[in-house]
């Protein structure tokens, strides 16, 4: 029969799923895109993602240590290899605990330094808004000021105060709908 009969080769019955010929992958470019082929039959399904490797953690150093070496000149061969492995042990749990400690150091430098950014990024911050406020203002005077001057020339005398306050009024609302980038706005 061909290779992309049933399952169980019995002819009466029909499986759910078509059956597929089996192909070896020889490269590991075409496993991968056998794999994506697989995957892409059916998008909706989710696909498998490998929850994320636990850190290395040394075995913690026994609370009583029983075969303890002495310093006796009749120690036996093997003793040596014993204490060669107990020492490496001790040296990879001494290592790990160093770079854990340097790694919270270097977390907490980083958050100071993340802070103190941010400090200096406010402190920019308001002194720019400050700027802004007093260019602001000196416009605002220099206007008034601008608007003073023309209404003593147009009839020699000042308006009346109920019409200069309307005036402003009205500048105010056409600065507020204005939007902050036009600076030449009159």
């Amino acid at each position: 029969m061909a290779a992309h009969t049933q399952k169980n080769n019995k002819p009466g019955k029909a499986s759910g799923k078509a059956s597929q010929p089996l192909i070896i992958a020889k490269t590991p470019a075409e496993e991968q895109r056998l794999k994506l082929e697989r995957l892409m039959r059916n998008p909706d399904k989710l696909a498998p993602i490998p929850d994320r490797l636990k850190e290395w953690n040394p075995r913690a150093p026994p609370e009583f240590v029983r075969d303890v070496m002495g310093s006796s000149a009749g120690a036996g061969s093997g003793e040596f290899h014993v204490y060669r492995h107990l020492r490496r042990r001790e040296y990879q749990r001494q290592d790990f605990l160093d770079k854990v400690a340097d790694k919270q150091d270097k977390d907490v430098e980083y958050l100071d330094k993340v802070e103190q950014n941010k400090q200096a990024a406010d402190e920019r911050t308001a002194k720019r808004r400050k700027k802004r406020e007093k260019m602001k203002e000196k416009k605002l005077m220099a206007k008034k000021a601008k608007l003073e001057g023309d209404n003593k020339t147009e009839d020699g005398a000042d308006k009346s105060s109920d019409e200069s306050e309307e005036d402003e009024d009205r500048e105010a609302e056409d600065d507020a709908e204005a939007p902050s980038f036009i600076m030449g706005k009159k």
